[in-house]
């Protein structure tokens, strides 16, 4: 090697490094191919997919003395290539987990956090024994009778006309009792590090939010203007023929999205599309709530019938809400899926959950009636509501430290707030009024039941093609912030949630392009 004193002698250093680097960087590649090949193989489509690839490699597209070159081609042209590109998208799409790095317990400054999570989920759990207990119920259910059994089978399409005693049950909570416990939350904290700090309500928790500007960078093809939104139903429709995940979410990031067409983007991005297992597991999911009953199916009763039935524009899915909340809540794919952590003590009381991992709490049912305007068929319904809450919504309704879960979005609405609305920051201060108690329940029901479903729909759109629940916070910033004349005119909590209780007027797209573009 050459004497690095000499000149010139870096470059061969620098090639030998590089080639080191990238030496590196294909052992990784390679490493990642093989556990995504091993993952692969563990799901339920491989079976298919293998299936299919053996029935190409013997076609005559195929030559055995070119077997590779020759099946990769078949396997291109017959459009497969195009699934398996979805299945790994998906795949990664769902393994990584940013809140799962091992760290020591002592030097976990958000190990206080996690803990309070597991105490959550217990205290909700033991409410939902004590509710079992209380009415004699079971929690995972017992057979029914015949004629239960004859009564549910034949209104099955029809449940709304299904009699069934709720007046001894209530929900389990609500989003003011998530909200309590978050508030209470102390972690560590050095007085004379906070002495100078505005005093949020979240700000002694270390999580990392974004600020406005990097806000802007994220979502900043919300802000293209191409003029060409006229062809974007011809665009749209081009993205589905492809059918290539990542296309259709990059097709949701104007928030333009053909109605029509927005249920089966959606399927893409969620890699929520039926296939025959699919409808096979829907059924057994079926087939268990029309031969066992649990408290459960009381507590789905109920939610749908305090908010859906009272709600003029979900009421009329009354019945395949019924449906779907029945099923989700035997679905124990979801458990399997999220991959919470329920306790934290071998000495800890456990207390069993339902089978799909989570307790069902006071307005659930909301976040899949927006579905209903997507789909006829439940199935497809149910599976690409089950993937939307698998991915977003579970981070919305459990103490977590994932950058998308609901501390982090309080965390953020309250350093948007206090950054760039100091006047009606300080109004609530002075008044004594916690700023986050008024958007709460949007933020964990991801403002369903709250703005109208069409601009519902498109906040979702964000969502799903951002891959963010981030622009919940910045919409309820947005939304205080064009009432901030009203709001600084009322001095109580009642009057504050009544100027913000009605947000049909409201316009998702204008206003996050407006607020986004301001300097």
């Amino acid at each position: 090697l050459a004497d690095p004193a000499e000149p010139g002698a870096i470059y061969p250093l620098a090639v030998r490094d590089r080639s080191f680097m990238e030496e590196l960087k294909d052992t990784s590649i390679h490493h990642t191919a093989l556990r995504l090949a091993e993952d692969v193989k563990t799901m339920k489509l491989y079976g298919n997919l293998y299936k299919m690839v053996q029935k190409l490699s013997c076609s005559p597209e195929v030559d055995k003395d070119d077997m590779k070159q020759t099946l990769e081609s078949a396997i291109k042209s017959n459009g497969l290539e195009i699934e398996i590109r979805n299945v790994i998208y998906h795949l990664i799409r769902n393994t990584v987990k940013s809140d799962t790095r091992p760290t020591p317990a002592s030097s976990d400054p958000l190990n206080y956090l996690r803990r309070a999570g597991i105490q959550w989920e217990r205290r909700v759990r033991k409410s939902l024994n004590s509710m079992c207990s209380e009415s004699k119920a079971q929690l995972h259910g017992q057979m029914r009778t015949a004629s239960d059994r004859e009564e549910i089978l034949s209104k099955w399409d029809e449940l709304s006309t299904y009699q069934i005693d709720l007046s001894n049950y209530r929900p389990v909570y609500a989003p003011k009792d998530l909200l309590d416990v978050l508030l209470s939350l102390k972690g560590p904290m050095k007085q004379d590090e906070t002495d100078f700090l505005p005093k949020w309500e979240f700000s002694h928790i270390s999580l990392t939010v974004k600020n406005l500007c990097q806000l802007r960078t994220h979502f900043s093809e919300v802000l293209r203007n191409d003029n060409n939104f006229g062809d974007w139903s011809v665009t749209c429709q081009k993205v589905l023929k492809t059918r290539h995940a990542p296309l259709c979410q990059q097709a949701l990031k104007k928030g333009v999205t053909p109605p029509p067409l927005r249920g089966a983007l959606w399927s893409y991005v969620l890699g929520s599309q039926v296939e025959q297992h699919h409808v096979e597991h829907w059924e057994a999911l079926r087939q268990s709530v029309l031969t066992n009953e649990s408290i459960v199916d009381k507590l789905v009763f109920k939610d749908v019938q305090l908010t859906a039935t009272n709600d003029d524009r979900y009421f009329v899915f009354e019945d395949v809400l019924y449906q779907i909340m029945l099923c989700f809540s035997r679905d124990t794919e979801i458990s399997q899926l999220i991959q919470v952590e329920f306790t934290n003590s071998a000495k800890a009381k456990q207390y069993e959950g339902p089978p799909c991992g989570f307790v069902p709490f006071h307005g659930i049912c909301m976040l899949a009636a927006p579905f209903c305007y997507l789909y006829d068929n439940p199935v497809s319904l149910y599976y690409t509501f089950r993937a939307f809450y698998i991915r977003y919504c579970h981070r919305l309704t459990t103490i977590n430290t994932h950058p998308q879960g609901i501390v982090s979005l309080c965390l953020l609405f309250e350093k948007l707030l206090q950054t760039h609305e100091p006047q009606l920051w300080s109004h609530f201060r002075e008044l004594q009024i916690q700023p986050i108690r008024v958007v709460f329940k949007w933020l964990m029901r991801a403002f369903s039941g709250h703005l109208p479903p069409e601009q519902l729909l498109i906040l979702w759109d964000l969502i799903l093609g951002y891959d963010s629940l981030e622009i919940l916070s910045l919409l309820a910033i947005i939304i205080l912030s064009f009432r901030r004349e009203s709001l600084m005119q009322v001095t109580s909590v009642e009057n504050i949630e009544a100027i913000l209780s009605d947000l049909s007027s409201v316009k998702v797209l204008p206003l996050i392009q407006l607020t986004l573009s301001r300097d």
